[in-house]
């Protein structure tokens, strides 16, 4: 089974659609959460956790973050009040975004939901049924999804687990025809097909034989560092639609849709399906910085620049880990919401959170996006880092442990390669906080809580920084590596580690507080 990121993406949308604007009183009639602004205060009352915070309208210029619930960070809700708005962020969902108005008597709710592609409820609940060990209802769902959205990113995905279902059900022929359809749209990884357990009926078939031949020699050819290429043709045809849509405003979405998505490498449209999720949301994102793209225009166009940092990260890979692959770099303009992720087509890198330069404006930025905006020349490093996850091996367990050790081995053999530690803002905050943030991890790292840990952006303070799974992981990974005695192969050990918790205890890493405590 392949459980796909856009899968997960779903699971935290909303489904309402559209974009409206209510007034406050249908607002407080139809949710749980309602604001009310008398002469130059607002309120916000929350059902669900009893909470209620006033403040002036004529704060609204400043900076502040108010925290709902305490008791759970993963049901946290944050409010960050600036400007003229107040965003909030609740359970991990997209901003919801208060519009106030002059502060004497009402207040607008601007929903910026969308309706999620008709694939999408389709796969979740064939998976769910997958889940359930209901294979044939679970197939049933799959080629619903197909049908739904013939086409797409999603396509190799949903066949590939389209395929496993009929193997499962001991359907040969019907997991083949599934497994050579998921190939023909893009699928590639080979490594997890020969170890997928449900496949297992299909190992001696002519058909799987050919198709496992067919991808090795694939991936035989992404052993050289130096053929990898680096993609820019997104970035620029992302501006040539940015100047399309400032001629002609009326018509920005079509213009994107056309030129920019319609125009995508193999790459963007990864992304798209991975990470941005619908034109909307990206429109949503692009209309709010106003200020911030003209200004990160010349840095998105650097590339050529970066290339001999990026081979020198990749040669010194090949060094230490001769079995890596190297595949395509893709650089694309997203919506602020992932600056790196990988796909089967290869690293995909959303340039414009690493665009920053001194004449860069960043008051259109949010809390979050301001502590997560890197500069321009760190982009080599933040491929090296990618490089690692597309290199590593996959692993069947989902607790908070192993989500950290797939993030910090990213970090630290990524830093090994390219000599820059990309999340060194977490580093220099956890540094001389280790011991507490140890001891707050290990209550967590057994159990599926990656949400407290990794990509909780929503949990982000001024005294607290996201992420710091990321730190925790790179942390056992350097105690691992500093033990061994064999660099190279401490190197090999990480990337194709295979149970968590034994690598973990390997390390010893949790031995430097016992003895600590023994003093």
């Amino acid at each position: 089974m392949r459980f796909s990121t856009s899968l997960k993406t779903f699971l935290s949308r909303s489904a309402l659609a559209a974009v409206a604007l209510l007034p406050l009183q249908a607002f407080a009639q139809s949710a749980t959460a309602f604001l009310s602004a008398p002469q130059d205060s607002v309120t916000l009352r929350m059902a669900e956790t009893r909470y209620k915070h006033s403040f002036k309208v004529s704060e609204a210029g400043q900076e502040k973050l108010v925290r709902i619930s305490p008791t759970s960070r993963g049901n946290t809700m944050w409010l960050n009040l600036g400007k003229d708005s107040l965003a909030i962020t609740y359970k991990g969902r997209d901003k919801e975004r208060y519009t106030l108005s002059n502060g004497k008597d009402t207040v607008q709710l601007v929903f910026s939901f969308f309706s999620p592609p008709a694939h999408e409820p389709l796969v979740k609940k064939g998976t769910e049924e997958y889940g359930k060990q209901q294979y044939a209802l679970a197939a049933d769902f799959y080629q619903q999804a197909l049908k739904a959205t013939p086409t797409g990113a999603h396509t190799r995905t949903t066949y590939y687990n389209l395929a496993c279902c009929y193997a499962l059900l001991g359907q040969k022929e019907p997991a083949l025809k599934a497994l050579e359809q998921a190939v023909k749209a893009g699928y590639k990884n080979v490594a997890h097909l020969k170890r997928d357990s449900d496949l297992d009926i299909l190992r001696k078939e002519k058909g799987y034989l050919q198709l496992v031949n067919k991808l090795e020699k694939t991936q035989a050819q992404l052993g050289d560092p130096f053929k990898a290429q680096l993609v820019t043709t997104d970035v620029h045809n992302f501006w040539k639609a940015y100047d399309a849509a400032a001629k002609h405003p009326a018509q920005k979405q079509e213009i994107f849709e056309k030129q920019y998505f319609g125009k995508a490498s193999a790459g963007l449209q990864d992304y798209f399906e991975n990470k941005i999720g619908s034109v909307e949301l990206f429109m949503n994102n692009l209309v709010n910085k106003p200020a911030f793209f003209p200004a990160i225009r010349k840095n998105t166009l650097q590339v050529d620049a970066m290339k001999p940092a990026i081979y020198q990260s990749f040669q010194k890979m090949k060094e230490l880990y001769p079995a890596a692959t190297f595949p395509n770099v893709y650089f694309v303009i997203g919506r602020y919401n992932s600056a790196g992720t990988v796909s089967d087509n290869g690293l995909l890198i959303g340039i414009d959170q690493f665009s920053r330069s001194a004449d860069v404006p960043l008051q259109e930025l949010n809390l979050w996006e301001r502590n997560n905006y890197n500069y321009v020349h760190n982009v080599p490093p933040l491929i090296a880092h990618e490089l690692i996850h597309f290199i590593q091996s996959d692993r069947n367990d989902t607790t908070l442990l192993s989500n950290a050790l797939t993030e910090g081995m990213a970090d630290f053999i990524g830093e090994l390669i390219s000599g820059v530690n990309t999340n060194q803002r977490i580093h220099d905050f956890a540094n001389p906080r280790e011991k507490q943030i140890w001891e707050e991890f290990q209550k967590e790292m057994y159990l599926k809580r990656a949400y407290n840990w990794i990509a909780n952006g929503n949990q982000e303070r001024p005294d607290r920084p996201a992420d710091l799974g990321y730190y925790m992981g790179y942390k056992i990974c350097e105690a691992y590596y500093t033990k061994a005695t064999d660099k190279k192969q401490a190197v090999k050990d990480i990337l194709e580690m295979k149970d968590a918790k034994a690598f973990f205890e390997q390390s010893g890493y949790a031995d430097k507080f016992l003895q600590a405590n023994n003093r």
